[in-house]
């Protein structure tokens, strides 16, 4: 006969919500980031904050890609609140853009979770920063410093 010892309750860990992180919203395609916005610590981002980031995005547009409003643009978002809400949909509407909405409960990720981000997350890791500022100039570096074939290829 075999004496088998007490088994153990497995750990479980405690998911928190770090007070270090940084939030950003990054608008890319296929040649290169057209707009990086870091949120304040704390910030929910509504469909107000939202509108305003589309806003900043269409400049951006006008700016670094003369001549693409006139031949349309084509939006991959997720189906957030923010994205969905009446509001935001109307002004989507108002600049003349189509919306290619990820498909809710799909196990595919959108490009930015599968290749942009998984980059930088690799980028990143074991790497400590002082100040928010300090790791927003650096991701924006690492950003800038893509090769356009690396934004290309995750789209």
């Amino acid at each position: 006969m075999h004496s088998h010892s007490p088994s153990r309750k497995p750990v479980k860990f405690k998911r928190t919500v770090s007070t270090k992180k940084c939030m950003a919203t990054v608008f890319w395609d296929r040649k290169g980031v057209l707009v990086v916005e870091v949120m304040p610590r704390g910030t929910t981002i509504t469909s107000t904050l939202y509108s305003k980031t589309l806003q900043c995005l269409r400049r951006a547009i006008q700016n670094k890609r003369r001549g693409m409003l006139s031949l349309g643009i084509v939006l991959l978002h997720g189906n957030a609140r923010p994205h969905t809400v009446v509001a935001t949909t109307i002004l989507l509407q108002s600049f003349g853009w189509e919306v290619f909405d990820h498909p809710p409960y799909t196990p595919d990720l959108p490009p930015s979770d599968f290749d942009l981000f998984a980059h930088m997350k690799r980028w990143l890791g074991g790497q400590t920063f002082a100040t928010d500022n300090e790791v927003q100039n650096s991701v924006q570096n690492w950003l800038k410093t893509q090769a356009a074939t690396f934004y290309d290829e995750g789209i």
